[in-house]
């Protein structure tokens, strides 16, 4: 029986997710509520969505970063081998491009809902000093997730200028791959190198803005906790 209500209580929550998706935001949070989500929760939980979705980006784009120097600084072996484990590479760079922006979107759309409500509930408390307490934590909680959401779009800036100059010459190994081609790509790894190594250190420090971030909210939630 518990094992039936578990999952039937999954299925709900993707159920829930998909009227997410379509716009239904506040028919979304209101049944996530009565699941135990609270808006705070769920941007916990986009949050932690971005960073993976970040660290992941950071691996890929380091993948094809590796793929490229090894075909343009070809040594031996099959170069059409080579070509394909690049174009490979590349493309899931893109995929992984284009789930960060999402990510970075989910993030933005949620804190923005949070602080909205958080604002309007601000005038249900009579007693002063809380108000004011929980203003205190509404500009910080606002301050800190704003500055983690421009460190997120700092480097989802720098995505695409590496990946057009990538796309082109992929695009041109693809209809010449012979020594000739090899060598006039070897005079630009330095280029693509240094613009990849920006990016992935861009999304190095975006990802620990999000672990800083999602230590602070838990410690906050455990503060909160413990005085109750």
């Amino acid at each position: 029986m518990p094992r039936r209500l578990s999952t039937a209580r999954a299925l709900a929550v993707i159920a829930l997710a998909g009227i997410a998706l379509a716009g239904c935001d506040s028919l979304y949070y209101k049944t996530m509520k009565k699941f135990g989500w609270e808006k705070r929760d769920i941007l916990v939980k986009k949050v932690l969505e971005a960073r993976g979705a970040q660290a992941d980006a950071q691996k890929e784009f380091q993948t094809t970063l590796e793929r490229f120097r090894e075909i343009v600084t070809f040594d031996g072996g099959s170069l059409e081998d080579k070509y394909n484990k690049l174009n490979d590479a590349l493309q899931r760079s893109e995929d992984r491009a284009k789930k960060v922006d999402e990510r970075i979107t989910a993030v933005r759309d949620v804190s923005g809902d949070l602080f909205k409500e958080w604002q309007g509930e601000l005038g249900k408390y009579s007693d002063r000093g809380m108000r004011q307490e929980s203003e205190r934590q509404l500009r910080d909680t606002k301050a800190r997730t704003e500055t983690l959401i421009r460190s997120m779009a700092q480097a989802q800036k720098r995505v695409e200028p590496v990946l057009t100059p990538l796309r082109d010459r992929v695009l041109f190994l693809k209809h010449n791959l012979n020594a000739r081609a090899m060598g006039a790509l070897s005079k630009e790894l330095d280029g693509v190198a240094a613009e990849v190594d920006a990016l992935v250190e861009d999304l190095r420090k975006s990802v620990a803005e999000a672990d800083a971030f999602l230590a602070e909210m838990d410690q906050a939630k455990r503060a909160e906790t413990a005085q109750r």
